[in-house]
């Protein structure tokens, strides 16, 4: 008999060029073995230039979809991203206080191109409704500034940034540094304990869909049974091969290669 692969769920925006967002989610959930599935929770139009603009689904439309896929096919993980508004993250967090497998918020505020992709009421619903249900929150350098006031300027400063973040509830916080000068560094904590993961910084502006295909990348390898420092080690290094092979696409920004694992064989 066939085995069931990992089953792995993301609640987030589309992304109609294909680049970030949903798209992103499901191609890396595929590219890592597992089952991606969807709550859609906004509409974007977007493409390698910017947001165009983007439309909310009614917090039943997204409550629907939650209760259709855990209540019949059920999760191993749960990935977030962008919820746009108060409404949305409060609906999402209500229903993730239910589900006891990993969750990771992925805190979306701003797409790649400077665009705002959250209510500025919906900052004060995430830092009290969503992260004290994640199980790892993944912010860049910007969210971070958004949730908890500390400014990033330098790699010392990502501990105490990390420490407000903890204080706002998720069992581990996830700073993302790659916006700081220099080989990008990472810093993982519990509130005790801190994990440093570094990468080559590579010469290519196509990046769109990192943050996206990380907390993916987590979530995918939290489902297949990693414990979380090794679940974020082996995401960070898919993110950083699709980083390498990232291509052009239109006018813009292009996207991260989803596939790149595939087109080296």
């Amino acid at each position: 008999m066939t085995q069931t692969p990992p089953l792995v769920l993301t609640i987030a925006g589309s992304d109609s060029g294909g680049g970030a967002g949903i798209q992103a989610d499901l191609k890396t959930m595929l590219a890592l073995g597992t089952h991606g599935m969807s709550v859609i929770a906004a509409v974007t139009a977007q493409n390698s230039l910017g947001v165009q603009g983007y439309w909310e689904l009614p917090p039943e439309a997204v409550r629907a979809q939650l209760d259709s896929v855990l209540g019949d096919i059920g999760v191993q993980a749960v990935k977030t991203g962008m919820l746009a508004s108060t409404a949305l993250v409060e609906t999402v967090a209500e229903r993730l206080a239910t589900v006891d497998v990993p969750v990771i918020i992925d805190p979306v505020g701003v797409s790649k191109h400077g665009d705002s992709l959250l209510a500025p009421d919906a900052v004060a619903a995430i830092r009290s409704a969503l992260l004290p249900v994640a199980t790892v929150v993944t912010p860049n350098l910007y969210e971070v500034e958004q949730l908890t006031g500390v400014k990033v300027v330098d790699e010392p400063g990502l501990r105490e940034a990390a420490e407000a973040l903890k204080a706002l509830g998720p069992d581990w916080v996830l700073i993302k540094g790659g916006h700081l000068p220099g080989d990008p560094t990472d810093l993982l904590f519990d509130g005790t304990t801190e994990h440093r993961f570094t990468a080559p910084r590579y010469d290519n502006r196509h990046t769109h869909g990192t943050g996206c295909t990380l907390a993916s990348g987590i979530a995918s390898y939290l489902a297949r049974g990693e414990d979380i420092p090794t679940a974020v080690a082996k995401a960070k290094e898919y993110v950083t091969g699709a980083i390498a092979a990232g291509f052009p696409l239109g006018a813009g920004i292009g996207p991260v290669d989803h596939a790149w694992r595939i087109r080296e064989h």
